[in-house]
């Protein structure tokens, strides 16, 4: 009993630790071979993400965002990743931290601001905010508040896919606390069974709402969660955009030629709370520092396109300026625009 205590005793930031020296030595060392221009392209559209949702924050700190509002601060690589490896037509869904993928998937940050404040230039005409926008010109599905619903949905989306034969494939993001609700494996099994294209995304930033993995899940090897299934998946560097794209190609070909879904977990890190009202005491500031230091996904893109000689220190201060002019302009637009007519109430419902 006393050995017990001890083991359940453990600080939070020690198993956290424990944690990230095994994230490093499982995830696939496979990276993609960039050229200059695409680095460069992922370089810009990981930094627009990171400076939208800077200014985010900074509106939600003003009190012209309601509601909840989960930052991808750190997260970048994962969706930029995927975005360039999928091929037009393949769908994204995922959960309710999804500002950056919906501007991954080519959606304007002046319609994604504008939700978040409300406003009738907003993707859902100001009545989503943050956790509920759409966009089917993108093939963005949401943007889903309930926890693990959108893993099913993505699973239809796949079914759908299958059953026009369309050659496109649902790309299904949740994080690594959706990976313990039940209706995962269900849609897991559903889409095994019936061998449907679709890749499914575990983003494991370690602490779901604020408690580390190694707490809350018996098996912390979370691609191998498909394997009762038959559901082949492997752990990927989610913080190298490069790592991702490899893995994304591969996990994309496998689901478009016929042989059923793939499961990818994303090894990455966010670092701010689980939302803007999270202090996430969890963890310590340490932490947090060492993985900004050492594996920040946009910084690792700059040291190569600096020693590449791809870019200097001059254009990626160029690049930064002109994304912090789009990110401005759609904050400017997101306190301007008109909040939505009384009457919006009463349209996309069933009555």
């Amino acid at each position: 009993m006393a050995r017990a205590a001890s083991s359940a005793s453990k600080s939070p930031a020690k198993t956290a630790r424990k944690t990230t020296s095994r994230r490093a030595s499982k995830a696939s060392p496979k990276v993609a071979d960039f050229s200059k221009e695409q680095e460069l392209a992922a370089y810009r559209e990981m930094l627009l993400i990171r400076r939208f949702e800077e200014k985010a924050g900074q509106l939600y700190g003003m009190g012209l965002i309601g509601g909840f509002c989960h930052l991808y601060i750190g997260q970048e690589a994962v969706v930029i990743g995927m975005q360039m490896a999928m091929v037009e037509g393949d769908q994204v869904i995922t959960g309710y931290r999804d500002h950056g993928h919906m501007l991954a998937t080519g959606m304007e940050s002046r319609g994604v601001m504008a939700e978040l404040t409300g406003r009738q230039g907003g993707y859902s005409r100001g009545k989503g905010g943050s956790m509920h926008m759409f966009s089917r010109e993108k093939h963005f599905y949401g943007g889903h508040g309930i926890v693990g619903a959108q893993v099913s949905l993505g699973t239809g989306l796949g079914f759908a896919n299958k059953y026009r034969d369309n050659g496109n494939v649902s790309v299904t993001y949740f994080g690594d606390g959706s990976a313990n609700q039940g209706q995962v494996y269900e849609s897991f099994n559903m889409a095994k069974l019936w061998s449907l294209p679709v890749v499914y995304i575990i983003e494991n930033n370690k602490y779901a709402m604020g408690t580390s993995i190694e707490r809350s899940s018996s098996t912390t090897d979370l691609s191998q969660r498909g394997a009762s299934f038959g559901i082949p998946g492997e752990q990927v560097d989610g913080m190298d955009v490069r790592a991702v794209h490899a893995a994304g190609e591969k996990a994309l070909a496998h689901a478009r030629s016929g042989k059923g879904p793939y499961i990818l977990e994303m090894l990455t890190y966010r670092y701010r709370g689980h939302s803007m009202s999270d202090p996430a005491k969890y963890r310590t500031k340490d932490e947090v520092q060492k993985m900004r230091a050492e594996h920040d996904p946009i910084e690792q893109v700059k040291v190569r396109l600096l020693d590449k000689k791809w870019a200097s220190e001059d254009d990626l201060k160029a690049l930064d300026k002109d994304v912090r002019a789009i990110v401005t302009d759609a904050a400017e637009f997101a306190q301007s625009d008109p909040e939505p007519d009384v009457s919006e109430l009463y349209t996309d419902i069933t009555l």
